[in-house]
């Protein structure tokens, strides 16, 4: 009879079990994407894009390759998965993936650049805690009077802790 031993990896997911919990990050992964879009030798910074920060689709500054742009940003969209502190700076450069520009471009790489900062986060699922998933949204159909769009607001806790958190107008 043969066992198959301890999981460590699977899907691009790693997985460190412990006597106290079990830790699952991407790091493989992020060094393999910052080679792939040479950043492994950027300067590492300790912030994410700034929620002030205001990008628009058409700012003046040159268009760039938009295969590689939109190279980037799936890439990225496969790493929120363990990575929830990049969702709201990547869900934000996705938006102009059909018209990318330098400043678009500029910051995909500052999400790169903080990722080589912090390769080792990830989720740390603590053993004997309650692991019940429990979601809350609150929507509002049209009521944006500018442009009559909707603006949705959730939260999901797995257990105690904040596993997503978006907002949408």
């Amino acid at each position: 009879m043969s066992m198959m031993g301890e999981l460590k990896f699977f899907l691009g997911l790693q997985f460190k079990q412990t006597s106290n919990g079990t830790m699952i990050h991407q790091q493989k992964y992020i060094n393999e994407l910052l080679k792939r879009f040479d950043m492994d030798s950027a300067k590492p910074i300790d912030t994410l894009i700034p929620p002030s920060t205001k990008l628009i689709m058409d700012d003046g500054s040159p268009s760039v390759e938009g295969k590689t742009y939109r190279g980037m940003i799936g890439s990225l969209l496969y790493l929120i998965a363990s990575r929830l502190d990049i969702v709201f700076s990547v869900g934000l450069c996705a938006c102009f993936q059909s018209k990318p520009h330098e400043t678009h471009l500029k910051a995909v790489k500052r999400i790169l650049r903080y990722l080589k900062h912090t390769p080792n986060l990830g989720l740390w699922y603590p053993k004997g805690y309650n692991f019940d998933l429990v979601g809350y949204v609150d929507a509002d159909y049209a009521g944006f009077l500018f442009d009559r769009k909707s603006t949705l607001g959730m939260a999901h806790f797995l257990g105690p802790r904040l596993v997503f958190w978006a907002t949408k107008k």
